[in-house]
């Protein structure tokens, strides 16, 4: 079983290439935001633990997301792979996941850092809307709806998310170069990073991201 890892920060681009690789490679998209949602919508013991955290206005603890995340990869055990999008977050849970990859027989592959301006993720997220029912993602430069303010898939109106305001979007960056940029030198020494320019379009980025992994000798069965 192959694990891959897609770290960047906040308007980086991590989801839409996490998900493009996981369609391209064959790999199941591992979003932990999306395995809370679904262990809570299921009611399992694990999601009505995390969903009193939540609840409260509290982080859910690395123990209990984890946990999920190991029910995952053995309930889904017989699938090529994973790509984790937006875990870990942090040196300690990048620990746990070694820990917990060591424990059901797999092992990272390689970990994609996508480096992209701040000035660039801050005009990314600013323009950025999403559709509320089928959570389409569009922006108003680089992605535009065929018409303005409106989902194309079912002319649904589009949302902007509070917290893609410049000022919270600087300060996201600023939370994210204190927990989460560490993360590049702790798999660097490990001789698993493989840095990306996450500039351009999103087809130009998934091209750099495959021939990495292609040059890496990870991915040669892979055509780019």
């Amino acid at each position: 079983m192959r694990l891959l890892i897609l770290l960047g920060a906040p308007g980086s681009g991590k989801g839409t290439q996490a998900k493009s690789l996981a369609e391209r490679l064959g790999l199941v998209h591992l979003s932990t935001g999306d395995i809370l949602r679904e262990e809570v919508r299921r009611g399992t013991q694990l999601g009505n633990q995390a969903n009193q955290h939540m609840n409260a206005g509290e982080l859910v603890p690395d123990d209990l997301i984890l946990d999920m995340i190991k029910t995952k990869l053995v309930f889904d055990s017989m699938n090529r792979g994973f790509i984790f999008d937006g875990f870990p977050r942090t040196v300690t849970q990048a620990e746990g996941l070694g820990w917990l990859a060591d424990e059901v027989g797999a092992g990272i592959d390689r970990v994609i850092s996508l480096a992209v301006d701040d000035e660039v993720i801050v005009g990314r997220l600013s323009a950025r809307s999403s559709c509320g029912v089928c959570g389409a993602i569009y922006n108003d430069v680089s992605n535009p709806p065929s018409r303005a303010g409106f989902c194309d898939n079912d002319d649904a109106a589009l949302i902007r998310r509070s917290d893609d305001s410049e000022a919270v979007v600087r300060n996201r960056l600023t939370v994210y170069y204190q927990q989460t940029k560490p993360l590049e030198e702790y798999y660097s020494r490990r001789g698993l990073l493989l840095k990306v320019d996450g500039h351009g379009t999103t087809d130009q980025i998934l091209t750099r991201i495959l021939t990495s992994l292609a040059a890496s000798g990870t991915n040669d069965r892979t055509q780019v």
